[in-house]
């Protein structure tokens, strides 16, 4: 590591000037800077300690060089999206009158819209149906009757000519009756225009503990250690389970 090539003034005004390229928007002009003082920054980071007080003060120069320019390329960036970013708000808050659904737009027309009609057709739709519903079901008891009451008659008509007659004719009124059965069914299941929305209560949690913590350990790890990592930076430094220490780097 060497410090004989690093001219902070000269990196300054080499990059500011671009060499024979000269910039020719502020992005070119700040992307020239830092990848000037990135490239010689690459003479300093070659694997070598620092050892002397003079290296130091250049190596931190130029740390500082790099960080300033850093600061100047986020302005510089900031500028260049600015009109975009405001036609893109512009354009966002329009629409939102409309279609948001956010915390901070609130509800736009559709949405609110939207919500006061469900509220309206939920309970009316669910009482059509729980009629479906009903009427599936007693569909299918009346089918399982007959169906019951036919395989009785075929059992029954066994040596009966007449008998197994009319048993055959109750077959035929069973497979009817499975039929209407099966088509109310489909009539209550589909086209309800309502959908299911599952939920959960914590109702122990020892017990949901126990479960996630065998079921899925690492990620109850992660929530552990980001506790702990937010107790420390608020300043806490003994946390039982954990070996809070302090690490010095530079800035």
């Amino acid at each position: 590591m060497t410090n004989d090539t690093y001219d902070p003034y000269t990196a300054r005004t080499t990059a500011q000037a671009g060499h024979n390229n000269p910039p020719t928007s502020a992005y070119e002009e700040i992307k020239q800077e830092i990848e000037d003082l990135f490239a010689e920054a690459k003479n300093f980071a070659d694997g070598e300690a620092i050892d002397n007080q003079a290296l130091a003060d250049a190596v931190t120069e130029l740390h500082d060089n790099l960080h300033e320019a850093g600061k100047r390329a986020d302005e510089v960036r900031k500028d260049e999206a600015k009109p975009h970013d405001d036609a893109k708000a512009e354009i966002q808050t329009r629409y939102n009158k409309l279609i948001g659904n956010t915390k901070t737009s609130g509800k736009g027309k559709v949405v609110l819209g939207k919500e006061v009609l469900q509220g309206l057709l939920t309970p009316w739709r669910n009482k059509v149906a729980a009629e479906k519903e009903a009427a599936a079901k007693a569909a299918r008891e009346e089918a399982d009757r007959v169906i019951r009451e036919a395989q009785e008659a075929i059992q029954a008509s066994a040596g009966n000519l007449e008998a197994r007659e009319q048993a055959e004719e109750l077959v035929k009124e069973a497979k009817q009756a499975d039929r209407w059965a099966k088509r109310e069914d489909k009539a209550a299941t589909t086209g309800t225009g309502l959908r299911s929305v599952w939920h959960c209560d914590l109702v122990d949690e020892g017990v949901a503990l126990d479960h996630y913590w065998g079921k899925r350990p690492e990620a109850f790890k992660d929530l552990i250690v980001n506790m702990a990592q937010t107790d420390v930076r608020s300043g806490i430094r003994s946390i039982p389970g954990f070996r809070v220490y302090e690490e010095r780097i530079a800035r």
